[in-house]
Parts: C-alpha cells; structure tokens; sequence
C-alpha cells in the first residue's frame, strides 16, 4: 500500500499545485513507530511566487500531560540548531534547501521513542520584499503525534485499498464490456461482408446466365 499511498499523495499535490501556482500543503502523518524514524510534515505555501522572501523555522513540542510548549529546533540561513536535550542528535532537516525562501520546513525525527507522542507546532517567520516595503508574517502548522510499538493500518489506508480494488474491478469489467462491444461490431461487419460477397456473386451468376440466354437466342 506505500506506492499506492505515494500516487495518491502525489495526484493529489499535482491537483493542488496546479491550482496554486505549484504548491501544495498536504497534512503530516500522525502516527509513528517507536524506534524507527518519523517525518515531521511541515508546509506552508508563498501564494505570490514571483515576490522574494526569506524565512526562519521553528518547532515547539507539549508532550503528553504537559501544559506549555518549549521550542526544540530552529533553522535560519545560517543553519540549523537542535535546542532541547531530549531531541539532541535526532531531528535533521528535511525541508528546502538551497534556498532562504523556505516553504517546506519538514523535519525528519530519528529512533522516535513513546515520550515524543505529542503536540508539533511548526512557525514559519517569514518577510516579503516588496518594492518599497517588508511585510513580516508568522504562519503556524501543528502535528498531533501518537507513538505506537507497531504500525496500525488506519481509516485512510482501509479507505484507500477499498478503492484500489474497486477500481480494479471496475476497470476490469469495462474492458469486458468493451471487448464483447467490439466482438459484436466485429461479427457484424464479418457477416455484413459475407452477405454483400454473396449478394455480389450471386448478381455474377444472373449476369452470366442472362448473358448466356442472349447467345442461345441470337443463335436459333
């Protein structure tokens, strides 16, 4: 089902991308697998492509039963910086690159444990340079996050096999439909030749045997 869900995702950013001039803002997975690595989805579209723009990132975490966030990871242009103990040496940026206009500012969190299941609040402090003033906006995304000791297939992962095979099904019984379609067509055209061949030779015969007649009278 992981190719199926990466066609889907990707018609899906290709449906919206071009309606919003390229880009796309699909929500972050929300479950994750203790031990293994988890991507932190984080998008936030420029809606005006030709104005230039920089950006900053930043995430906040509340874990579970925690009543404040506390920020644990900044990126700026001049890099990125883990800023809480508990994430050291497992967040890596999985975002733009090559480029201070940030849109993706996605992380990639490493040997997810269960005291990352939580809130993710991903801010984007981004300035637009227009030609005789800045504007500065904040944008603000967040992730709930359950960490599980086994992946569990969800609602849309039920939903989307359906509707694979459904589509299969589907696609399958109109080829059949279109196979007994052409079946017919081609019958029929095979038997209409037949008749006009026979139609055809039988108007040879009469000819011939008119032609015949005549010779017989002009000869008595």
């Amino acid at each position: 089902m992981g190719m199926l869900h990466v066609i889907l995702i990707t018609l899906l950013c290709c449906s919206l991308a071009h309606c919003r001039g390229a880009c796309a803002e699909p929500d972050s997975d929300t479950e994750a697998v203790a031990g293994q690595g988890f991507k932190l989805g984080c998008l936030s579209c420029k809606r005006r492509s030709e104005v230039q723009a920089t950006a900053t990132v930043e995430w906040h975490f509340r874990g579970k039963g925690e009543a404040d966030f506390y920020r644990i990871y900044t990126y700026t242009e001049e890099g990125q910086n883990v800023e809480s103990d508990n994430f050291m040496d497992r967040i890596d940026w999985n975002g733009s690159k090559r480029s201070n206009d940030i849109q993706d500012a996605s992380i990639y969190l490493l040997n997810v444990t269960f005291n990352d299941s939580g809130t993710y609040q991903c801010f984007f402090n981004r300035i637009l340079f227009y030609d005789n003033y800045e504007y500065s906006t904040v944008i603000s995304k967040v992730v709930h996050l359950t960490v599980v000791a086994k992946a569990t297939r969800g609602t849309a992962s039920i939903v989307s096999e359906v509707m694979m095979y459904v589509s299969i099904i589907g696609l399958q019984v109109w080829l059949l439909i279109e196979m007994i379609y052409c079946y017919r067509k081609i019958s029929a055209a095979g038997e209409e030749a037949l008749r006009e061949a026979a139609n055809a030779e039988y108007l040879a015969i009469a000819s011939e045997g008119k032609d015949n007649c005549a010779g017989v009278q002009v000869g008595e």
